[in-house]
């Protein structure tokens, strides 16, 4: 039987104790002379996952999602989720307590303009919100006639007893045959960048780790070291990390390259600075309001903006590339076995969405170069798969039937990191299925075969993904695709594939190529593959141009493809992209597994 190393199928945080810790938080408000508190889903860098000790919204609520907000006055309390959640979050929360609301249609700051009283002092966390985020939340409470209050403490760390503490996660060195460019030469590319600004606060781990070439293990899926940095326009740049957390080796190499801090440095460093009317450049997706505030209140100039190290971070160098490719068919070999072994033993009817991911997890972990998974794996069968951003519990793991089953999952290994969603047929699909399947496939395809023009970003070509779906009135609501990091985040910035992705594509950078169609309470579909942005030669151009190679190696189930609706392009796709999967992964797999791949590559 294969077992889970990476990730937990417990539902830990526990909504039954919501209304008590609520209680609790209102006495807490009540000594601090506050009528409320905001309660993000966040840390200080305002991460995609945290480390436990940064979990109060869970904690507060119950509520286990990635992304939210709660807001506690004394007289009630709402609980802001985005669509992914406006089902889960009913289940898990007790909502006599706290009132689920859309955030989608309603904002935190729109609730609170409408709901304060006059008078009433709303209390929040400036370490856990970014400069924008506190600026709109104060315009909202200022509307209402009320009065926000930025906390030295969390309330909620005063009553929250058993809060695990802060990570100390150990801090490796990234090795230069991954990062491809050493970390001194990074600094002097952003030190080059800064323009009029003085220095740069590096607020966003990734950055951190991307910028001195080193990893970590604060938070789960994604290796970061939780710090802050600051890269001045000359001179030495400064690293606040825990003395505890690098080892000998990385503090060394670490030491060679900028002054090695404590993180309670920081401050007293930026003050400094702004005394000295200094010009500081902050993050505005992950900068806390703390530190914004601060230079602003010591007399400094704070440049909310663009922290220049997010686009160096998304262009992949030579070596990065190399990385990721090794790393996708390593993990196209370790997903194909999975998908044989799914063959061989889903039919019968005994398979649970759990058992799945445990086993593709043994899948990845017999490669010997795992490290992680990139995000706990998406398993799940029929009505599951209709919700794009599910997560199997103990609660909710149900039995593979007859039907369609959607798995979503990735691996971090050091020279990269993999996404990549597989959508299976077990039994014979209905012909709306195949239909369905087979309009995502379409677009899928047409942005895999895609060429643009330089300058071109993924706004211009997201309904490229969706055309065949509009054509039959039908769409998805995520976005086509994110970026990817070199083992990093698999949620990377800017680049992106969606209504809102204004960044340009550029040669290096990797995203997801993903659309969906979701058939509520019935089913899913999903297909994901990597891609790269490359280069293309094309005769006669007038004009520079991209288009994508395509990273993941990984058979499409065909037996969900209706093949009338495909046409002679699509067609000629998909089989050199079987074929090239085929070629690539056979030395990997037994003769069993190789039998296997060759039927679910055939050409249609």
């Amino acid at each position: 039987m294969f077992e889970s190393a990476f990730q937990s199928f417990e539902d830990a945080a526990d909504g039954a104790a919501g209304p008590v810790r609520l209680a609790a938080l209102r006495q807490e408000l009540a000594r601090l002379k506050l009528d409320g508190f905001v309660v993000p889903r966040a840390d200080r860098h305002q991460n995609e996952y945290v480390p436990p000790s940064e979990e109060r919204l869970a904690w507060l609520t119950g509520f286990s999602g990635s992304a939210g907000t709660a807001v506690a006055l004394q007289d009630r309390a709402a609980i802001f989720v985005d669509g992914r959640y406006t089902l889960a979050v009913r289940g898990q929360v007790d909502v006599d307590s706290f009132e689920p609301v859309d955030s989608g249609e309603t904002s935190p700051s729109d609730w609170l303009a409408r709901t304060l009283k006059p008078g009433a002092r709303v209390g929040y966390d400036p370490w856990l919100h970014t400069q924008g985020q506190a600026e709109r939340l104060a315009k909202a409470v200022a509307t209402a006639g009320g009065e926000l209050v930025a906390l030295d403490a969390n309330p909620i760390d005063a009553i929250w007893r058993d809060r695990p503490p802060p990570p100390l996660g150990r801090v490796v060195l990234h090795p230069r045959k991954f990062a491809g460019e050493s970390a001194a030469r990074k600094c002097a590319r952003v030190a080059a960048a800064l323009k009029d600004a003085d220095a740069l606060v590096v607020s966003d781990p990734h950055a951190l780790a991307w910028l001195f070439n080193i990893r970590g293990s604060d938070v789960a899926h994604t290796p970061l070291p939780l710090g802050f940095a600051l890269v001045p326009a000359s001179g030495a740049p400064s690293l606040y990390l825990d003395p505890r957390k690098p080892g000998a080796a990385a503090k060394k190499a670490l030491a060679a390259l900028a002054e090695l801090k404590a993180p309670d440095a920081l401050e007293p460093d930026l003050a400094a600075l702004a005394q000295k009317g200094r010009r500081l450049l902050f993050d505005a997706a992950t900068a806390p309001s703390r530190l914004v505030t601060l230079v602003r209140g010591a007399g400094g100039t704070a440049e909310v903006g663009t922290d220049p190290i997010a686009l160096m971070k998304a262009r992949k160098n030579d070596a990065e590339l190399d990385g990721a490719r090794a790393a996708q068919l390593r993990d196209g070999a370790a997903l194909t076995r999975f998908l044989f072994w799914f063959s061989q033993n889903a039919p019968a009817g005994g398979l649970t969405e759990i058992e799945a991911a445990q086993a593709l997890e043994g899948f990845r972990r017999q490669t010997g170069l795992l490290k992680d998974l990139s995000f706990p794996t998406i398993s799940a069968a029929g009505a599951n798969a209709a919700s794009p951003h599910y997560r199997v519990t103990t609660k909710t793991n149900a039995r593979i039937g007859r039907g369609i089953y959607l798995v979503d999952s990735g691996a971090q290994y050091e020279d990269g990191t993999t996404d990549v969603t597989r959508t299976l047929a077990v039994g014979r699909p209905t012909p709306e299925m195949r239909d369905r399947f087979t309009r995502v496939l379409k677009g899928h395809v047409a942005i895999a075969r895609l060429v643009f023009p330089k300058g071109v970003s993924g706004a211009q070509i997201d309904a490229f993904a969706r055309a065949a779906l509009w054509r039959a009135g039908l769409d998805f609501d995520h976005g086509t695709g994110h970026g990817v990091g070199a083992y990093l985040s698999v949620h990377e910035g800017p680049q992106r594939i969606s209504k809102l992705g204004a960044t340009p594509l550029e040669p290096g950078m990797i995203l997801s190529n993903e659309p969906g169609y979701y058939k509520a309470g019935c089913w899913g579909i999903r297909i994901e593959t990597l891609v790269v942005v490359e280069p293309r030669a094309i005769r006669g151009a007038e004009r520079e141009t991209y288009g994508f190679e395509t990273l993941t190696l990984a058979p499409i189930d065909r037996a969900l493809i209706e093949p009338k609706l495909l046409d002679d392009g699509e067609r000629a796709w998909l089989d050199a992209y079987h074929a090239r999967v085929r070629k690539a992964l056979q030395p990997f797999l037994s003769r069993e597994e190789k039998r296997w791949l060759a039927a679910a590559t055939a050409p249609l």
